[in-house]
Order: C-alpha cells, then structure tokens, then sequence
C-alpha cells in the first residue's frame, strides 16, 4: 500500500491526471479488501491530493522557490521625538500632580465664566452646557458633588432648580491669591524685563505673555496695570508687541550661574567643569547605557551663548556648532521656567516664544533628549514640561506666597468628600447631655449628682472668684449645703452593693 502512495505523489509531482488511476486502484483493493478500509484508505489519499493539487499562497512565492531561506535586510529603529515620548522614563509623582492640576483648572474655568453672569450663582442645568468648554468629560452633576468644599449646591427658593455657587473658602482663597498679586507687581515687572533681555531684538508678543499669564503671576488686564503703568521699562509697538526701553544689567544674572557658582564656592570644583555646567537630576529607575555618562561630561563642557549674553551669531555648520545652539535653547528654556510661579507650563504654549527667542528647532525633541533636566508629563489633554530640580515629592524646594495660595486651593480640592460633616457646637454637646442627666435623675437617684449644682452655680468668667468663694467658706457650711446629697449617694451605694 505504501508503495501504491508513493507512486501516486510522484505522478502528482509531474502534473499528471491520477484520479482515473486513483479509481481503478480502490477498485482492486476493493475486491481485496473490505469495503470500509477501502473507503479509509481513499479519502487519506484524496485529501493527500488537494493539498499537492492545490496551489501554494502567493506569499511563499513571492521571491522565488527558495523565499524561505532568504534574509530580509535588518532596518535600524527610527529615533524620534515620538519613540522617545513613549520609551521614557516616568515621574509618577509628577504625573499625579499634572492630573491634579488639571481638575483645579476645570474648577478655575467654571469661575471665569460664572463672573460672566450678574449672579453670584448659576443653575446646574446652565453649567451643564459648559461641560465641552472647560473640557469636563463626566456629568456636571456628578463633578460638583465630588467637591462640596468648592461647590455649594442649594435649590432657588423661587425658581425651585438646583443652583450652584463657590464656598466662602474657595472664595476667600481666591480674592486672596488676587491680593497678593497685586502686592507682588514689582516682582511681576522684573520678569517680563528678563523676559524681554532673552528675547532677540528685545520684543515680544501681548499674545504670547497672555496665554502664560498665570504662569508668570501677572494680573489679568496686564497690559493696562503694568505694561502702561511703567513706560520707562516697557514700550508697545503696535496693539500686539512690547518692546523693551531701558536694559538692567543687575538682572541679567541666570539661576543657573547662581547654581554653579555655589557649586564652585561649595565643593570645590574646578571652572572647567563648573563653568557650563547645567543641574542633572534624573527620575527614578532611569537606565545608564554604556558610554552615557562620558557623553554627558563631555556635554557638559561645552561652551554656549548664555541667555542674557551678547546676541551673537552662531554657526551651525562650524565644529559643534549644532551642540552649541542647542545647548543655548537648553539655557533659555530653563531660564524661562525658572521664571514661572510653578516651574512648569505647557508645551503649546512655550512654542509661541520660538521666534521670539530663536530657537528654530523642536522644542518637544530637544526636551526630550535631556531627561535630567526637564520631565514631560503626557497626563491630560496637553503635554506640561517641568523644571526637575525645582520639585522634590512633588512639591517645590523653594515655594512662593503665589504658590502656596494655589497649593491651599488644590488641598482643598483633594479633600474630596471628607471632613464635610461640620461639628457641632460645644454649647449644644453640654445642654443635651444636661437633659438626660435631669431625665435620668427623676426616674432614680445616681452616683456623683451633688457634683451638678456646684457646677451650675461656677462662674465661667470669672473664675477667680468661684475660688476666692470657695476658700472662704469653712467646713461646716459645706456640709450642711451639701452633706444630704452625700448621703443620698453614699446611701445609694449600700442598697446597690
């Protein structure tokens, strides 16, 4: 039988027609052998024959006979700033941070645009229609009621819809975040002077410094209060651009010069390496390849036009001409978060200052390539760079008065539904307690009720003179005024043992 099947895959190979040779093969074996092994033995080489008939998938074919053995061409993996957003090492600290403040600036949405309206209240129905606006992705109902510190809920007495408003606490710490900023306006002038010293030609655009005005602690008509209040310092070129008057050189010192000249003065290290130096704090479980840290050191070293340096022209096609500029925009942008309240600000945002401060590169990619000195947080519906060595357990080093106002709020807002159930009153604990000790005494006597009327006749303002009062008294008065309540008690006792 073996036989038999051999010869018949070979004529297969050759194109040959065998099912006719098939047929009169089950014929003999037919008269041979019973009809069911016969049967057995067929359908085993029918389904031989449709997996030889039938043609192979074009893909096994493609490059010829001998496809399978062939090598593909091994392609080197594209390094970009998308690959490198995806691969790099997470701040969970920091992420966590990001999402909490992303839910402070929904809260900080909804109050712009409650001032909009004349009541110091806006019904749920209403704010529900501002849920795509402030980029709310549950039920308005639902996120109002996950923040009763925030919001207070109540229904209209005449309207009779449920209506919403801020809490006194939220709205004290708001007017008092606007206070301190107005006392902070000088402050607020120094930075918009570093500022416009960073830029290029000394300008900068209204629109830009509007979208980072928060960031920067600057009021919200800064363009009246202090672009126009102080016309020695600033100049506007048209509606939309400011323009520097008068440069202050006391100013023009980075923080990170100020850095590397305590590290100088501190630890004792050489110029050489002190002198370009940039702060180098890692996230946890980064991995160190092989030869990182000499390319690092050597990074280091590399001289640079410093941010508020003489504006010269670097060559780009010269021996490290790319490193140097890039290593400026590396100087300017951490200057420019050093500057913020936060030290952090988005990166849609920090974008509008590419012209202005000549940095013609991608800033996410250049971030990206020098994880000790900016994290990019991916958390939210934007991407926020911060400053790392500025943050340690998610907070600030060197917190400011702006800072901790806004730190108050996000407290606040992280409190969630606790702590709502508000304590009553002392005075009210002591009365109830009062009644059921007099409702208790009528239906028996009890242990230590002499005790009461002494404390119902103290004196709580002036408590010196319960004393004086009591130290004069002698012996024998006290126990006629208080000696039958003794004994009612003692007698009490007795009859209970």
């Amino acid at each position: 039988m073996i036989p038999i099947y051999n010869f018949l895959i070979t004529l297969s190979a050759k194109a040959f027609s065998i099912k006719p040779i098939l047929s009169i093969v089950a014929k003999m074996w037919r008269s041979l052998l019973g009809s069911h092994k016969v049967m057995m033995f067929e359908s085993f080489g029918v389904g031989i024959l449709h997996k030889i008939s039938t043609p192979v998938s074009k893909e096994a074919f493609v490059f010829g006979p001998f496809n399978l053995n062939t090598q593909k061409r091994w392609k080197k993996p594209v390094v970009s700033a998308r690959t490198r957003l995806e691969d790099r090492t997470r701040d969970l600290r920091l992420d966590k941070l990001t999402r909490q403040l992303m839910r402070l600036k929904i809260v900080l949405k909804l109050r712009e645009l409650m001032l909009k309206r004349r009541d110091p209240y806006v019904s749920v129905q209403r704010l529900s229609r501002w849920k795509n606006i402030v980029g709310l992705n549950i039920e308005m109902g639902v996120f109002l009621r996950k923040y009763p510190h925030i919001f207070e809920m109540f229904t209209h007495p005449v309207k009779r819809n449920l209506c919403c408003k801020f809490t006194q606490k939220m709205a004290n710490l708001i007017e008092e975040e606007n206070n301190i900023i107005k006392d902070s306006e000088l402050i607020a002038v120094q930075r918009l002077k570093k500022l416009l010293m960073m830029s290029t030609n000394g300008t900068l655009h209204i629109h830009a410094l509007r979208l980072i005005r928060r960031e920067l602690g600057l009021p919200e008509d800064f363009q009246d209060s202090i672009l126009l209040k102080y016309p020695d310092d600033f100049r506007l070129v048209g509606l939309e651009i400011v323009a520097l008057v008068s440069r202050d050189e006391n100013l023009a010192v980075a923080e990170v010069e100020k850095w590397r000249e305590k590290e100088y003065r501190e630890k004792w290290l050489s110029e050489f390496e002190t002198r370009y130096a940039f702060q180098i704090h890692f996230p946890t479980g980064f991995k160190i390849e092989k030869g990182f840290r000499e390319k690092l050191k050597n990074w280091q070293r590399i001289p640079y036009l410093k941010p508020y340096g003489q504006k010269e022209v670097i060559r780009i096609r010269s021996c490290g001409g790319i490193e140097r500029f890039e290593k400026r925009a590396i100087g300017i942008l951490h200057e420019f978060l050093s500057l913020t309240i936060e030290k952090m600000v988005d990166i849609e945002r920090l974008s509008h200052f590419r012209r202005d401060f000549n940095m013609e590169i991608n800033l996410r990619e250049l971030l990206l390539k020098h994880p000790g000195i900016f994290y990019i947080s991916t958390k939210g519906n934007t991407q926020t760079v911060f400053l790392r060595e500025a943050y340690g357990k998610g907070c600030l080093f060197h917190p400011n008065p702006i800072y901790t106002v806004r730190r108050k709020m996000l407290d606040l807002l992280l409190l969630g539904c606790r702590s709502t159930r508000e304590l009553q009153p002392q005075k009210g604990i002591l009365e109830r307690h009062n009644d059921i000790d007099c409702n208790e005494v009528v239906q028996s006597p009890r242990v230590g009720h002499w005790v009461i009327p002494i404390l119902e006749s103290f004196d709580h303002q002036n408590p010196n003179k319960n004393l004086s009062e009591v130290s004069d008294t002698s012996d024998e008065e006290l126990n006629e005024k208080y000696g039958n309540l003794c004994s009612q008690d003692d007698a009490y006792v007795k009859g209970k043992e």
